[in-house]
């Protein structure tokens, strides 16, 4: 097992030190709004970055704060994106594999209509999988992306699961899986017909 693995925080670094780098400067609610992340937990990344010297921070009227990449901070942005991008192909390949497996499963159980959870590249990754098997997607949900369009669905809330009928919920996301899991069952769904294909 690879300890070195990028973890979910160091995915949330790595979107803060880009954030920072391709502006001037931005305030914690403007990296809260970019990012689709709680301000409070904008907050904590910020002291942890600002700890490490990755960023400077900078007082602008009125009574706010602006946030500045410095040289050692672009030096680590460069060092996760190596990272995540040798860790996002071990997905791929990990996502590709268990998701054929999953889908012969499926369909040799007699399943036919799958929902999909969760809405990232993973769920790109399923969906181009799917089509090599005569199972159909009924729908996705994501409360952080309703309203956008994902290939020909609409995204809907995990609200929406209670009014759909499927034969099996496929989580289809990597860092958000256990949150994801959780709202699931939050919404009434059955724990034997949801599918992970990601172990914890």
């Amino acid at each position: 097992m690879n300890n070195n693995r990028p973890s979910d925080s160091d995915h949330r670094s790595l979107q803060i030190l880009d954030e920072l780098s391709n502006n001037d400067s931005l305030t914690q609610r403007d990296l809260s709004s970019r990012l689709g992340i709680a301000l409070g937990l904008v907050n904590s990344y910020i002291k942890n970055l600002i700890k490490k010297g990755y960023i400077t921070v900078k007082a602008i009227p009125p009574k706010r704060y602006a946030y500045y990449l410095t040289p050692k901070g672009l030096a680590e942005k460069t060092r996760l994106s190596y990272d995540l991008l040798h860790d996002y192909t071990r997905i791929y390949r990990e996502a590709r594999n268990g998701l054929k497996k999953l889908f012969r499963g499926l369909e040799t159980a007699g399943a036919k209509k799958i929902l999909f959870a969760g809405s990232d590249e993973v769920a790109e990754i399923a969906y181009l999988t799917l089509q090599e098997s005569d199972l159909e997607l009924v729908g996705v949900v994501d409360d952080e992306k309703t309203g956008d369009t994902f290939f020909a669905s609409i995204i809907q809330p995990f609200s929406a699961i209670e009014h759909m009928k499927y034969d099996c919920i496929v989580v289809t996301t990597y860092l958000q899986r256990d949150s994801i899991f959780k709202e699931l069952i939050a919404h009434g769904a059955s724990k034997k017909k949801i599918q992970n294909i990601f172990s914890a």
